[in-house]
Order: structure tokens, then C-alpha cells, then sequence
């Protein structure tokens, strides 16, 4: 018999292994601006995981071996509530120069955080803006949470926009004190970016940890550890020996998944008549994603437009028939 081999696991990567300091993480916003150069409003979008599912889909890919066939795919169904902008945050030479708040903000996200008195309006101040005092436009988020009825204490993060300065300036001036939907944004996206965070785990052992073999059962001193954690000189254990510690709760980006369908609640109602298991009942506007996503249930997400659109995903696509029960 072959002598069997595995290769090592736990990136490099991914060092050190700790606990995320937030759930929504930070994004390369310039980057996915580069590569969606077509896109004119908010490169992302805030949404909820619900669970898994099955769903029943007709294949028009081109040059697939299932054209025209139905076939079951599994999916992942997110919520997404409205969004609304908190503050609009000026950019110059890759610092913050100014933080414009919006003149409605919800009495939740008011309890979350200190909101100042404001001696003029947003408009105002938009308005009194020159082209020299800034470089980039972002804005500040926050979601609509109460609406799902998983919690109340909304989710704040920030959010880029696409085109010219003269465009996100314009786009801000007409969406400042609006609520935004997932339609007004992700209409006619069939691939997005996921970024979240995946399953906590606490704190675990090297065998679940990093999949190291477990040691014979005449081995002393313990199975489920390593059977040396180095050599006598240099007299100190290296950061590369797998050792017991935290697992779960990492930030990850899941790239290009094909978005099956997008829907009001309202309009179509998907919910079993007990509800999703670990969530309840979907209440808003909903996104229905191809594949698993990572997190546990309720989990806050973020959805990005594509940073490396892949040509096989984006030729892929699909005509959603319904969910399969």
C-alpha cells in the first residue's frame, strides 16, 4: 500500500487566527469601483442570511450539457431591507476631510450612536461643496433591521459609489433622505461578492483546528495533539506549530455568485407556513444566491459587486422557476 500523504492545513493566509473586531468588514472600494467603471450608484448592499434551500431552475447557458433541462441547484436566501444613508463622507489625499449627516436619521440608529445638532441642512452644506475640497465620495449606511423583526439595533457600514465626482455628488443630492431598496441597486447584477464572517467555534483543538491526523492509540501523552512541537534549539515553539486556540469568526470573501432571483415578500410569498428554521419569517425584500454563504443564520452580510468577475460564472445563467419543498 501507497504510504498516504495530506497536505498541510490552515493558510498562512489567514494569521493569525483570531476573532473578527466587527461583522460587516472593510472593503477595497477603489478597487471594485476599477472594475465595474459602468456602474453609477452604491457598489454594495447590506443583507441577512436565512438559510439554505433547493431550488428548481432552468438552465440557459450556452453550450451546456443541461440547456433547456430543469434542475435542482442548491441556493441560499438572503434578506435584504431597505437601507438609508446615515452620513456622507468626503475623501482627500486617502483621509476623511468632512462627514455631511443626513437630516433624517431613525430614532434606532440615534440610540447606536451620538448624533450632533446641525446648524444647517444637508443640502446646504452639499451645496457649498467646490471641487478642490474633495477627492472621493462615500457614504455611511444603515439598515432597516426593525422591519425583519430578528433584532432591532440597526447595522452601520460603509459603502462606495461608482462614476465621476460629479456623479456621486449628483446621485447623493437625490438619494440622501430616501430609503434605497436592493432593486434600486442590484436590478440587473447577476454576480456579486460576499463578505462576511464565517461560524464561531470558540476555542478549539489542533485536530478540528487545522485537521492534523490523530495519533495512534498507544501514542503517550494524549490523540488529539501534535506529536512534537519542535526541535530541542531553537529552544522556542514557532507560530507555524498547530496549537489549540480560536476558531470560527474570521472575515472571508466568497466571489461570484450568481444571483437566481430577487423578490418582495409581498409580492411573492416564499415563507413555509412555519417558517425558516433558526429564523422565522422573511418580512422585506429578499435575494435568492447560488451555492452556500458563510456565517451562521442572521447573520449580517455584505454584497458587493463583482471584484474579479470570472468568465465562467458570468457566462452562466439561469431562469428561476421556484423553490423546491
Amino acid at each position: 500500500m501507497p504510504k498516504h500523504t495530506k497536505p498541510r492545513a490552515g493558510s498562512l493566509q489567514y494569521w493569525p487566527r483570531k476573532r473578527s473586531n466587527k461583522f460587516l468588514p472593510r472593503v477595497n472600494w477603489e478597487k471594485i469601483e476599477e472594475k465595474n467603471s459602468d456602474n453609477k450608484n452604491l457598489l454594495g448592499f447590506i443583507a441577512y442570511k436565512v438559510g439554505m434551500t433547493s431550488c428548481y431552475v432552468k438552465d440557459n447557458t450556452e453550450e451546456s450539457l443541461t440547456k433547456g433541462k430543469k434542475m435542482v441547484v442548491p441556493a441560499t436566501i438572503l434578506e435584504s431591507p431597505k437601507i438609508k444613508i446615515f452620513s456622507v463622507r468626503l475623501y482627500k489625499n486617502n483621509n476623511v476631510v468632512q462627514d455631511i449627516l443626513s437630516d433624517n436619521i431613525d430614532k434606532e440608529m440615534k440610540r447606536k450612536v451620538k448624533v450632533p445638532k446641525q446648524n444647517k441642512s444637508s443640502k446646504e452644506k452639499l451645496g457649498k461643496l467646490k471641487d478642490e475640497d474633495y477627492e472621493d465620495i462615500r457614504v455611511i449606511v444603515y439598515t432597516e433591521v426593525k422591519k425583519t423583526k430578528i433584532k432591532k439595533k440597526p447595522d452601520l457600514t460603509e459603502i462606495g459609489l461608482g462614476g465621476s465626482k460629479e456623479e456621486k455628488l449628483n446621485w447623493v443630492k437625490e438619494n440622501l433622505n430616501k430609503e434605497l431598496s436592493i432593486f434600486d441597486i442590484l436590478n440587473d447584477i447577476n454576480l456579486v461578492d460576499i463578505k462576511g464572517l464565517t461560524k464561531g467555534h470558540g476555542t478549539s483543538g489542533p485536530v478540528k483546528r487545522f485537521g492534523i491526523k490523530l495519533r495512534s492509540h498507544k501514542a503517550e501523552k494524549g490523540r488529539r495533539k501534535v506529536g512534537s512541537i519542535g526541535p530541542w534549539h531553537p529552544a522556542r515553539v514557532t507560530f507555524r506549530v498547530p496549537m489549540a486556540g480560536q476558531l470560527g469568526m474570521f472575515t472571508r470573501t466568497q466571489t461570484n455568485y450568481n444571483v437566481l432571483n430577487k423578490g418582495k415578500i409581498e409580492e411573492k410569498d416564499i415563507n413555509p407556513n412555519e417558517g425558516w428554521k433558526n429564523y422565522g419569517k422573511i418580512n422585506t425584500e429578499y435575494i435568492i444566491v447560488r451555492g452556500s454563504v458563510p456565517g451562521s443564520k442572521k447573520r449580517p452580510l455584505l454584497l458587493t459587486l463583482p471584484s474579479r468577475a470570472s468568465k465562467r460564472q458570468s457566462k452562466k445563467q439561469f431562469d428561476f422557476i421556484e423553490i423546491a419543498k
